[in-house]
């Protein structure tokens, strides 16, 4: 068993494994050569590009896992909904979905047309498969939040107020629309996994601009949902979460007497929580990820080193640790610097 699914499965291996959020990408000159001509969500639903895209890394730095090259729009863009992503700003909504009326329109699309336009997302996945061999390949989805936010907003936000608004304003609209959201990310996971992955990540970029309360009323049973099916070991991240690191196990039990949900098994930790700390809070039977901070990978070596040694030894709080950044890989990080973070994990004892 590779040492990535030794950590998500509590068996704490002699180092920990090491990948990297947004490893595959913006980082890399020959990702940048790649890419030339080709707009994003073209070369997320370009089989051979994708695969290429996602293996780049694993090539150069010798990380422990891939992590599947593509965006967390990608399944909505599947579904038929019109969105693009603009360069320097990111996606942007064609028809913001703001009303009751919207969300209707919306959500009479059965998420089963994922599934139905996937192929070149399931050959994407067979080709990185077949040349990673023994090291995994991590599938990932956004989380319904993070989704719905975009989505509310019609593009890029800082605070999602009209998101946080529609909540409290018409939570009837809010639930269906992030219950759809839940559906479609649990379909593309599906989607990844029954093509080769062997876990995966719920990212939730935007998880931390919610209150704790709001977040497990509004959004804590979507993402469940959106990972109810999965039996392939599970990673969820939050972005400024660190006030609602136990609610991101996703464990229904903490505030619903019987209900049946599952725990995550790891739970990514962004730069701003120190591991052990993380580690109390979340308890003996989470995994942690994490949690470099990203812009220490500007720093000189020796003090990014000192760095990374004490994020590891942080790290031994919890059952099991992997090494990643506490959020994704910046554009302007010097690839060299990832590869001898690499290297120098694999020389640590766990």
């Amino acid at each position: 068993m590779s040492e990535l699914l030794r950590a998500l499965t509590g068996d704490r291996p002699e180092r920990p494994p090491v990948w990297f959020m947004r490893q595959a990408g913006r980082s890399l000159p020959e990702y940048r050569e790649l890419r030339v001509g080709t707009r994003m969500l073209d070369a997320c639903l370009t089989p051979d590009l994708a695969a290429e895209i996602t293996l780049q890394p694993v090539r150069r730095h010798g990380v422990d896992a891939g992590i599947f090259f593509s965006d967390i729009v990608v399944p909505l863009r599947l579904a038929g909904v019109a969105v693009e992503i603009e360069p320097g700003r990111g996606p942007v909504f064609a028809e913001p979905v703001r009303t009751a009326a919207d969300v209707a329109r919306l959500t009479a699309i059965d998420p089963a047309e994922v599934a139905a336009s996937a192929d070149p997302i399931a050959e994407a996945v067979r080709l990185v498969v077949a040349e990673l061999g023994d090291i995994p390949l991590i599938g990932f989805a956004g989380a319904p939040f993070t989704l719905a936010a975009y989505l509310v907003e019609g593009g890029p936000s800082k605070e999602h107020l009209r998101a946080r608004a529609m909540m409290h304003a018409d939570p009837a609209s809010w639930h269906a629309l992030a219950g759809w959201l839940a559906r479609v990310s649990s379909t593309f996971l599906d989607v990844q996994l029954g093509a080769g992955a062997v876990a995966v990540q719920l990212f939730d970029s935007w998880a931390g601009s919610l209150s704790a309360t709001d977040y497990r009323t509004f959004v804590a049973p979507h993402s469940r949902a959106a990972l109810a099916g999965v039996t392939a070991p599970r990673i969820h991240f939050g972005v400024g979460a660190g006030h609602l690191l136990r609610d991101l196990r996703l464990d229904a039990r903490e505030y619903e007497e019987e209900a049946e949900a599952p725990s995550v098994d790891a739970v990514g930790v962004d730069w701003r929580t120190p591991l052990d700390e993380a580690a109390a809070v979340l308890g003996p039977d989470v995994t942690v990820q994490g949690n470099i901070d990203p812009a220490l990978l500007r720093a000189p070596w020796p003090v990014l080193a000192a760095h990374v040694g004490d994020v590891i030894r942080r790290g031994r709080a919890a059952r099991a640790h992997i090494l990643n950044l506490g959020h994704g890989v910046p554009p302007d990080t010097d690839p060299a610097m990832l590869t001898r973070i690499v290297e120098l994990v694999h020389e640590v004892d766990a």
